[in-house]
Protein backbone atom coordinates (compact mmCIF):
# COMPACT_ATOMS: atom_id res chain seq x y z
CA UNK A 1 0.00 0.00 0.00
CA UNK A 2 2.36 2.33 0.67
CA UNK A 3 4.90 2.25 -2.75
CA UNK A 4 1.43 2.02 -4.35
CA UNK A 5 0.30 5.77 -2.68
CA UNK A 6 4.04 7.14 -2.84
CA UNK A 7 4.78 9.58 -5.69
CA UNK A 8 1.58 8.48 -7.74
CA UNK A 9 1.97 11.25 -10.41
CA UNK A 10 5.55 9.61 -11.17
CA UNK A 11 7.78 12.74 -10.27
CA UNK A 12 10.71 11.29 -9.23
CA UNK A 13 11.00 8.82 -12.01
CA UNK A 14 10.51 11.81 -14.06
CA UNK A 15 13.07 13.60 -12.46
CA UNK A 16 15.75 10.96 -12.38
CA UNK A 17 14.96 10.66 -16.50
CA UNK A 18 15.77 14.41 -16.63
CA UNK A 19 19.20 13.24 -15.48
CA UNK A 20 19.93 9.83 -17.47
CA UNK A 21 17.54 7.53 -18.85
CA UNK A 22 17.28 3.80 -18.46
CA UNK A 23 16.19 2.80 -21.51
CA UNK A 24 18.26 -0.51 -22.51
CA UNK A 25 20.57 -0.17 -19.46
CA UNK A 26 21.81 -1.87 -16.71
CA UNK A 27 19.77 -1.18 -13.59
CA UNK A 28 20.94 -2.21 -9.80
CA UNK A 29 18.13 -1.25 -7.34
CA UNK A 30 20.41 -1.22 -4.04
CA UNK A 31 18.04 -2.26 -1.40
CA UNK A 32 15.61 -3.05 -3.54
CA UNK A 33 13.40 -4.98 -0.77
CA UNK A 34 10.36 -6.87 -2.40
CA UNK A 35 10.96 -5.54 -5.47
CA UNK A 36 8.60 -3.05 -6.05
CA UNK A 37 10.20 -1.18 -8.60
CA UNK A 38 12.05 -3.93 -10.31
CA UNK A 39 9.25 -4.54 -13.25
CA UNK A 40 8.63 -0.84 -13.45
CA UNK A 41 12.64 -0.60 -14.73
CA UNK A 42 12.27 -3.62 -16.52
CA UNK A 43 9.71 -2.01 -18.98
CA UNK A 44 12.66 0.08 -20.49
CA UNK A 45 16.04 -1.24 -19.15
CA UNK A 46 18.30 -4.31 -20.79
CA UNK A 47 18.93 -5.82 -17.77
CA UNK A 48 17.48 -5.08 -14.43
CA UNK A 49 19.57 -6.77 -11.18
CA UNK A 50 17.79 -5.98 -7.69
CA UNK A 51 20.26 -6.07 -4.55
CA UNK A 52 18.64 -6.88 -0.63
CA UNK A 53 20.53 -7.72 2.08
CA UNK A 54 17.59 -9.52 4.23
CA UNK A 55 16.82 -13.28 2.65
CA UNK A 56 13.04 -13.07 3.71
CA UNK A 57 12.55 -9.84 1.25
CA UNK A 58 14.89 -10.87 -1.62
CA UNK A 59 12.89 -13.83 -1.92
CA UNK A 60 9.63 -11.64 -2.20
CA UNK A 61 11.37 -9.83 -4.52
CA UNK A 62 12.45 -13.13 -6.44
CA UNK A 63 8.33 -13.78 -6.58
CA UNK A 64 7.49 -10.66 -8.11
CA UNK A 65 10.04 -10.61 -10.65
CA UNK A 66 9.52 -14.36 -11.78
CA UNK A 67 8.97 -14.74 -15.19
CA UNK A 68 10.20 -11.05 -16.24
CA UNK A 69 12.97 -11.26 -18.76
CA UNK A 70 16.30 -9.53 -17.44
CA UNK A 71 15.52 -9.00 -14.28
CA UNK A 72 17.52 -11.07 -11.16
CA UNK A 73 17.84 -10.41 -7.44
CA UNK A 74 20.87 -11.20 -5.28
CA UNK A 75 21.44 -11.20 -1.51
CA UNK A 76 23.81 -8.13 -1.03
CA UNK A 77 24.96 -5.68 1.02
CA UNK A 78 25.27 -2.27 -0.57
CA UNK A 79 28.97 -1.91 0.78
CA UNK A 80 29.69 -5.13 -0.62
CA UNK A 81 27.83 -5.54 -4.38
CA UNK A 82 27.38 -8.47 -5.68
CA UNK A 83 27.98 -6.92 -9.00
CA UNK A 84 31.58 -6.87 -11.18
CA UNK A 85 33.40 -3.51 -11.52
CA UNK A 86 31.96 -1.22 -14.07
CA UNK A 87 28.84 -3.07 -15.19
CA UNK A 88 26.30 -0.68 -14.15
CA UNK A 89 24.66 2.35 -15.93
CA UNK A 90 21.80 3.30 -13.76
CA UNK A 91 22.20 3.05 -9.93
CA UNK A 92 19.15 3.30 -7.82
CA UNK A 93 18.96 3.56 -3.60
CA UNK A 94 15.03 4.60 -2.65
CA UNK A 95 15.28 5.23 0.74
CA UNK A 96 17.97 3.00 1.27
CA UNK A 97 21.34 5.36 2.12
CA UNK A 98 18.62 7.17 4.40
CA UNK A 99 20.91 9.53 6.53
CA UNK A 100 23.72 10.41 4.19
CA UNK A 101 27.13 9.98 6.57
CA UNK A 102 27.67 6.49 7.35
CA UNK A 103 27.03 5.07 4.06
CA UNK A 104 30.09 5.86 2.72
CA UNK A 105 31.54 1.96 2.19
CA UNK A 106 28.66 1.80 -0.16
CA UNK A 107 29.28 4.88 -2.12
CA UNK A 108 32.55 3.40 -2.38
CA UNK A 109 30.87 0.55 -4.21
CA UNK A 110 28.99 2.66 -6.39
CA UNK A 111 32.42 4.10 -7.79
CA UNK A 112 33.78 0.70 -8.53
CA UNK A 113 30.49 -0.50 -10.03
CA UNK A 114 29.46 2.30 -11.96
CA UNK A 115 30.48 2.80 -16.11
CA UNK A 116 31.41 6.05 -17.52
CA UNK A 117 28.67 7.78 -18.43
CA UNK A 118 26.03 6.37 -16.17
CA UNK A 119 24.27 7.56 -13.43
CA UNK A 120 23.24 7.00 -9.67
CA UNK A 121 20.38 7.98 -8.08
CA UNK A 122 19.59 8.57 -4.28
CA UNK A 123 16.26 9.00 -2.43
CA UNK A 124 15.60 10.28 1.00
CA UNK A 125 13.04 12.41 2.85
CA UNK A 126 13.52 16.69 2.53
CA UNK A 127 12.74 16.96 6.32
CA UNK A 128 13.06 20.90 5.45
CA UNK A 129 9.48 21.14 4.17
CA UNK A 130 6.02 19.09 3.79
CA UNK A 131 3.34 17.74 6.08
CA UNK A 132 5.51 14.48 6.27
CA UNK A 133 9.25 16.02 6.40
CA UNK A 134 7.19 17.90 9.80
CA UNK A 135 6.69 14.56 10.92
CA UNK A 136 9.91 12.93 10.45
CA UNK A 137 11.32 16.01 12.22
CA UNK A 138 8.85 15.30 14.87
CA UNK A 139 9.89 11.68 15.31
CA UNK A 140 13.42 11.91 14.89
CA UNK A 141 14.46 15.73 16.67
CA UNK A 142 17.81 14.44 16.53
CA UNK A 143 17.88 14.09 12.66
CA UNK A 144 20.21 17.24 10.78
CA UNK A 145 19.37 18.12 7.16
CA UNK A 146 22.00 20.45 7.02
CA UNK A 147 24.49 18.15 7.54
CA UNK A 148 22.65 15.72 5.38
CA UNK A 149 22.80 18.31 2.57
CA UNK A 150 26.71 19.13 3.36
CA UNK A 151 27.57 15.24 3.03
CA UNK A 152 26.17 14.51 -0.17
CA UNK A 153 27.21 17.76 -1.78
CA UNK A 154 30.87 16.40 -0.53
CA UNK A 155 30.31 13.26 -2.04
CA UNK A 156 30.22 14.97 -5.46
CA UNK A 157 25.96 14.81 -5.66
CA UNK A 158 24.15 16.95 -6.95
CA UNK A 159 20.06 17.80 -5.59
CA UNK A 160 16.67 17.85 -7.14
CA UNK A 161 14.08 18.70 -4.60
CA UNK A 162 10.91 17.22 -5.44
CA UNK A 163 7.51 17.81 -4.56
CA UNK A 164 5.06 14.59 -4.35
CA UNK A 165 2.42 12.71 -2.18
CA UNK A 166 1.32 10.10 -0.93
CA UNK A 167 -2.54 9.43 -1.88
CA UNK A 168 -3.97 6.41 -0.57
CA UNK A 169 -7.38 4.81 -1.22
CA UNK A 170 -9.14 5.58 2.25
CA UNK A 171 -8.08 6.38 5.67
CA UNK A 172 -7.95 2.84 6.84
CA UNK A 173 -5.02 2.25 4.47
CA UNK A 174 -3.30 5.78 5.75
CA UNK A 175 -3.61 4.96 9.05
CA UNK A 176 -2.02 1.33 8.60
CA UNK A 177 1.10 2.65 6.84
CA UNK A 178 1.38 5.70 9.41
CA UNK A 179 1.62 3.09 11.74
CA UNK A 180 4.25 0.90 10.84
CA UNK A 181 6.15 4.22 9.94
CA UNK A 182 6.33 6.06 13.08
CA UNK A 183 5.50 4.89 17.08
CA UNK A 184 1.89 4.18 17.80
CA UNK A 185 1.53 7.89 19.64
CA UNK A 186 2.44 9.82 16.82
CA UNK A 187 0.96 8.08 13.84
CA UNK A 188 -2.52 8.35 16.08
CA UNK A 189 -1.61 12.38 16.43
CA UNK A 190 -0.41 12.29 12.50
CA UNK A 191 -3.47 10.93 11.23
CA UNK A 192 -5.56 13.19 13.40
CA UNK A 193 -4.03 16.13 11.93
CA UNK A 194 -4.62 14.76 7.59
CA UNK A 195 -8.42 15.14 7.27
CA UNK A 196 -8.01 13.29 3.67
CA UNK A 197 -6.45 10.64 2.39
CA UNK A 198 -3.17 12.71 0.77
CA UNK A 199 -0.26 13.92 2.65
CA UNK A 200 1.93 16.38 1.14
CA UNK A 201 5.82 14.78 0.83
CA UNK A 202 8.74 16.33 -0.11
CA UNK A 203 11.64 14.19 -0.75
CA UNK A 204 15.22 15.01 -2.33
CA UNK A 205 16.56 13.22 -5.12
CA UNK A 206 19.95 12.95 -4.79
CA UNK A 207 22.27 12.25 -7.97
CA UNK A 208 25.28 11.98 -9.43
CA UNK A 209 27.07 11.20 -13.10
CA UNK A 210 30.72 9.03 -13.28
Amino acid sequence: MENLAADPDGRIEEAMRAVRTWDGATVLDIGCGTGFHLPRFARAAAKVLGVEPHEALATAARRRVAGTPGVAVRVGAAQALPVPPASVDVAHARWAYFFGPGCEPGLAELERVMRRGGAAFVIDNDATRSTFGSWFRRWLPSYDPVAVERFWARQGFSRTPIDMSWRFTDRAALEAVLRIEFPADLATAFLAEVPGCEVDYAVNLWWRRY
